[in-house]
């Protein structure tokens, strides 16, 4: 496959061409072209966010299992979970996966940061980044004093809590022995506590509500549907890239640089189409080698959760608000209103634990729904319940991308190798058997039915995993896949200036750049990178560091709570 420019038309330019118009493309775009002194062109495959189902909340379910917003993809089969392949929703639209995802904020934990200082990606500690993710936005609810941003971009709210199975929750934790938190994005992460969430007056605040579409005014800044084939080079810079509108193929030239922010799954499939990957694939797939990088496509990471449910006594749950007319009451009081049921995404409650002594932050992460429901919105079981989503937040098994073929179109190979770690049972098992004991609390005797699953009868290890094998289901956080870390490593794929090593010209700025993932949701860490890079790119000097000092449990050495 030749990499020739000579025949390529280009029919636009500016000075940054962007891929993507998700969490990182979207904030870039608005920042690279804020003084009005640089022209920016985003090249974005999907279509128009405008809908009640990518902008009412509680309609999440939706968008992500829709071929209009979602990509469609999902993993080979999984070796360890018995041959499953899971789905790997990834935004088709303006504003990428934050218009179709849980919009769950998080911002991950301090030590995240500090440990992927620690593997290369230098100036990205804690102390780095926190200055960017308050920059980010606006707290509607945080902590006082605790570096929270208050006049950003992305709106975050709490949701109203109504129900009293979202207080039950942090109580029974509360009485379980674990801390409490005021704001779990503030300096505490760990304990019980309200859960945010990127909405805002009711709608979805996505990036492209909160970031791009109010900047499209500006005169040096465009978007453009199309679909990006692949980036051009000459003598070793970056110049461009390729892209198809129906049956035509042209291309758009960058002036200063291209900056890909097409997702942990799209990007290393765009790097490795461009010639930039590990070099005996790129060749078995037909594919000329430009730089030799191993790393691209690998290191890939996700997180797994469980749904524990359980009925509830008392119907005051979700589940009697899933029938028709009740449904298209939510509906009309949130086209009207933007108020009510379908102005929250029902995430309210959360908590952040730690699974054994010895662990000095949080890895256990939990969502807390007063509904037995499921992603896809089928319910888990007749009557009412309520289930927590949990998981682990750092598994030790890891994944790969890969090209099906030279073939632009077609969608790449994604094999996560989740669970393919011993220590993934042993912490799922973990993260079961802690959430039978939280809803085994006095907080929960007014409304705990039976367990609807994985069922009481299921008690053994091996019966656990079983079921884990069965019914775990991805959390939608893939990451890691374009490495960042120092120059001379030989895995890393861009350095801690988000410029792809080994050629000129060009900058990865989204998930694929994690080395590790954060804990939580990936949204908030998204668009912090993107915040930073935009710095980076601009060779402005980065904002002064944070000399907050994170909470770390003062009993950490000796219990787990």
């Amino acid at each position: 496959m030749s990499h020739g420019v000579e025949s390529i038309v280009f029919q636009q330019e500016a000075d940054y061409v962007i891929v993507g118009s998700g969490s990182a493309g979207s904030v870039a775009a608005v920042r690279l072209s804020e003084d009005g002194k640089y022209s920016v062109l985003v090249l974005e495959y999907g279509g128009t966010d405008i809908g009640p189902f990518i902008q009412m909340p509680a309609a999440l379910s939706y968008p992500m299992n829709m071929a209009r917003y979602d990509w469609g993809y999902g993993s080979q089969p999984e070796p360890f979970l018995g041959g499953r392949s899971l789905a790997t929703p990834r935004g088709k639209v303006i504003g990428g996966s934050s218009s179709i995802n849980g919009m769950v904020y998080v911002r991950g934990h301090a030590r995240d940061f500090d440990h992927w200082e620690e593997s290369g990606a230098h100036g990205w500690s804690y102390a780095d980044v926190q200055p960017y993710f308050e920059r980010a936005e606006t707290s509607h609810g945080g902590a006082e004093g605790e570096g929270r941003g208050m006049s950003g971009p992305l709106h975050i709210s709490r949701g109203p809590r109504e129900n009293p199975l979202f207080h039950a929750f942090v109580e029974a934790g509360r009485q379980a022995g674990f801390e409490t938190t005021q704001d779990y994005n503030g300096l505490k992460q760990e304990g019980f506590g309200a859960m945010e969430q990127t909405v805002w007056r009711g709608r979805r605040w996505s990036v492209a509500n909160a970031y791009l579409k109010p900047a499209l005014r500006r005169d040096n800044l465009r978007l453009m549907q199309c679909f990006a084939r692949r980036v051009l080079f000459e003598d070793g810079r970056a110049i461009g890239v390729e892209f198809s509108r129906g049956d035509s193929v042209a291309a758009a030239r960058a002036r200063r640089e291209v900056i890909i922010a097409a997702s942990s799954i799209n990007s290393p499939k765009l790097l490795m189409l461009s010639g930039i990957g590990p070099a005996d694939h790129l060749r078995d797939k037909g594919v000329e080698v430009r730089a030799d990088r191993p790393g691209v496509g690998a290191n890939l990471q996700d997180h797994l959760e469980l749904y524990i449910q359980n009925a509830c006594l008392q119907p005051i749950t979700l589940n009697g608000q899933l029938g028709l007319v009740q449904k298209a009451l939510i509906g009309a009081q949130w086209l009207l209103f933007k108020r009510g049921l379908g102005a929250s995404n029902q995430f309210e409650s959360a908590a952040f634990v730690r699974s054994a002594a010895g662990v000095d932050y949080p890895d256990i992460q939990y969502h807390f729904l007063p509904a037995a429901i499921r992603y896809d919105g089928k319910a888990a079981a007749p009557g009412h319940g309520f289930q927590a989503h949990v998981g682990p937040m750092r598994s030790k098994s890891r994944g790969t991308v890969r090209l099906a073929s030279a073939d632009a179109m077609d969608s790449p190979e994604i094999r996560f190798n989740y669970m393919s770690h011993d220590d993934d049972w042993r912490d799922f098992r973990h993260c079961i058997r802690l959430t039978r004991e939280i809803f085994a609390q006095p907080a929960f005797d007014d409304y705990r039915g039976e367990e609807i699953s994985p069922g009481a009868d299921k008690q053994s290890d091996e019966a656990l995993n079983d079921h884990i094998r069965e019914h775990v289901e991805s959390a939608y956080h893939p990451c890691g896949t374009l490495r960042m870390g120092a120059a001379h490593d030989p895995q890393a794929v861009v350095d801690p200036q988000c410029r792809v090593i080994g050629v000129d010209g060009l900058r990865v700025i989204d998930t694929s750049v994690f080395p590790r993932i954060t804990n939580g949701n990936l949204n908030g860490p998204a668009i912090m990178v993107a915040e930073k890079a935009s710095d980076h790119i601009l060779g402005r000097t980065p904002l002064p560091r944070s000399n907050l000092e994170p909470w770390i449990n003062p009993n950490w050495r000796e219990s787990d709570r």
